[in-house]
């Protein structure tokens, strides 16, 4: 059975960072591409960032490019997003997912950025 828990989400003040981790299991993790995605209140799901399966190559949302950054660990099955200079239009339930439309995905981890 597929499992994708995340992590790390919670409040934070504009300007501020947190860290996403995404626990994988039940599948090789190791052999897929993995995304981010969220889904802001009251929006539809959208994807955030991809990253190859052995991290060497990784793509973002012009809305984030510059402010996040996805990476991976296959040794620990896991997946990372940091995020710096939070906004509060990043203000949602972030997914890790294991393809872009988040049909696989987690239960998500909130986050919101607010003073």
């Amino acid at each position: 059975e597929v499992q994708l828990v995340e992590s790390g989400g919670g409040l934070v003040q504009p300007g501020g960072s947190l860290r996403l981790s995404c626990a994988a299991s039940g599948f090789t993790f190791s052999s897929y591409l993995m995304f981010w995605v969220r889904q802001a209140p009251g929006q539809e799901l959208e994807w955030i960032s991809t990253i190859t399966t052995d991290g060497g190559a990784t793509s973002y949302k012009n809305s984030v490019l510059g402010r996040f950054t996805i990476s991976r660990d296959n040794a620990k099955n896991t997946l990372y997003l940091q995020m710096n200079s939070l906004k509060p239009e990043d203000t949602a339930v972030y997914y890790c997912a294991r393809d872009p439309s988040g049909r696989v995905r987690g239960q998500g981890t909130q986050v919101t950025v607010s003073s």
